[in-house]
């Protein structure tokens, strides 16, 4: 049970979540590519007799691979420590897994969604989501998997609260 659930107010209830898309990952898997390749060319300097080159090649693949998997733990943590829901209430994020950062917005402060993607943000579907709230306060978030769908359900929940409010 994440931060969201644990928050949620009496009687609210999850429309929707997004997660970080699986592209953060992605100077993990290139600096991992890169020590497979380094260990590939030390394994044929090695064979050659070319122990110099053999063992050059070696300490670098091993720093690519230390690189790597440093980066994929910082991804890892970061995937798995920010939270993006929309309730029948509020837009929650929260950031942090040792420092929390959180921003809770209510359907009425909330002015509106920007959803910025590039062109391999749109061919891999992820993106930046902008909460545009009253006050001028913008929250950025990069990185989102399917920015839209959940801009959309974002939407759909606030135009349904303000269609069941009682008019004054």
């Amino acid at each position: 049970m994440g931060y969201v659930e644990k928050n949620l107010m009496q009687g609210e209830k999850l429309y929707a979540k997004a997660k970080l898309h699986w592209t953060i990952f992605s100077k993990a898997m290139l600096l991992t590519t890169v020590a497979v390749i380094l260990a590939s060319l030390s394994l044929r300097a090695s064979l050659a007799g070319n122990t110099e080159l053999s063992s050059v090649t070696w300490y670098l693949g091993i720093a690519a691979l230390l690189g790597g998997i440093w980066f994929a733990g910082e991804a890892f943590i970061r995937r798995h420590s920010t939270e993006l829901a929309v309730t029948s209430k509020r837009v929650i994020v929260k950031f942090g897994l040792i420092k929390r950062s959180t921003i809770e917005l209510n359907h009425s402060k909330v002015e509106s969604f920007h959803v910025e993607q590039g062109v391999f943000g749109r061919m891999l579907g992820y993106g930046t989501l902008s909460i545009c709230g009253t006050g001028g306060g913008i929250t950025p978030i990069s990185g989102i998997g399917d920015p839209l769908g959940f801009r959309r359900k974002a939407m759909e929940a606030i135009d349904a609260l303000q269609n069941t409010a009682p008019s004054i």
